[in-house]
C-alpha cells in the first residue's frame, strides 16, 4: 500500500460537513459520553468528522458496537473512536504520527475515564498495519484526503486485519474515483454523499454466509 506518512491532517482545508460551530472542539453525540465537548490539537489543517455525518454512520452501526473491538487509524481528534467507545465499543486503538494530536487526546481519554478501553499508538497507518496483526471488528478510515490513500488501506485491510463479519468505515472526498471493485471479501454496505464528502460502510462478509436479498445502494450484495 501507499505509506500515508505525512501528517494526520482530515482534509486540506475548509469544515467537515456539520462540524462543531466552537472552533477547537467537538461534542459527543451520542451514548454515555453524549453532550460532552473535548479539545482539538491546534494541528495545521486537522478537521474531525462533522456531526451530521457521525450521526448518520453511527445509526449505520449501531446494531455492531455493542462489544467491538475498533481501530481509528487515521485518528486525528479521535472523534470518530471516541464516539465510538460513548456508544458501547468495548476497546478502540488510535493510531496517530502527530505528537500534539495523540497528547490532546490522550487527556480526552482520562477526562472521560475511558483510558483502559482506549490506547494511542504512535505512528502512520502503513507502519502499524505492517506490524500489528490484530484483527478488528469495526476500522475508521478517514486519511488525509491529499493522500488518496483509501483504496490501499481498504487493501491492506482486507489481507490480515479484519474479524469476521467485520465494518470499516470509510470516508473520501467526492469527487475522488471510487474503485469499480473491492478487495476479495469485502462488500459495499452504504453509502452517502455528504456535499464534497462522501461516507461509506464496507462489510466483510463469510462466503458461506446467507445472502440477504435486501440490497442497499449499487453494487451491493448485502445489508449493514
Amino acid at each position: 500500500m501507499s505509506p500515508p506518512s505525512r501528517r494526520s491532517r482530515k482534509r486540506p482545508s475548509g469544515p467537515s460537513p456539520g462540524a462543531s460551530a466552537a472552533a477547537g472542539r467537538i461534542r459527543i453525540i451520542g451514548g454515555t459520553f453524549r453532550g460532552r465537548r473535548l479539545a482539538v490539537a491546534d494541528v495545521a489543517g486537522l478537521r474531525p468528522t462533522g456531526e451530521r455525518v457521525r450521526e448518520t454512520l453511527f445509526n449505520w452501526l449501531q446494531p455492531h458496537l455493542p462489544g467491538a473491538r475498533c481501530l481509528d487509524l487515521f485518528a486525528g481528534s479521535g472523534a470518530l473512536g471516541i464516539e465510538a467507545l460513548s456508544r458501547g465499543a468495548a476497546h478502540v486503538t488510535f493510531v496517530e504520527p502527530e505528537a500534539r494530536a495523540r497528547t490532546v487526546l490522550d487527556a480526552a481519554l482520562a477526562t472521560l475515564d475511558a483510558g483502559p478501553r482506549g490506547r494511542t499508538v504512535r505512528g502512520t497507518a502503513d507502519a502499524f498495519l505492517a506490524s500489528s496483526d490484530t484483527p478488528f471488528d469495526l476500522v475508521f478510515v478517514d486519511p488525509p484526503f491529499d493522500l488518496a490513500c483509501q483504496a490501499d488501506v481498504l487493501a491492506a485491510l482486507a489481507a490480515a486485519h479484519l474479524a469476521p463479519d467485520a465494518r470499516v468505515y470509510v470516508e473520501a472526498p467526492t469527487r475522488q474515483p471510487w474503485p469499480e471493485t473491492l478487495p476479495d471479501g469485502l462488500e459495499l454496505s452504504r453509502e452517502r454523499a455528504f456535499g464534497e464528502v462522501t461516507a461509506r460502510l464496507i462489510r466483510k462478509f463469510r462466503r458461506d454466509a446467507p445472502v440477504d436479498s435486501r440490497t442497499i445502494g449499487t453494487g451491493t450484495r448485502g445489508v449493514a
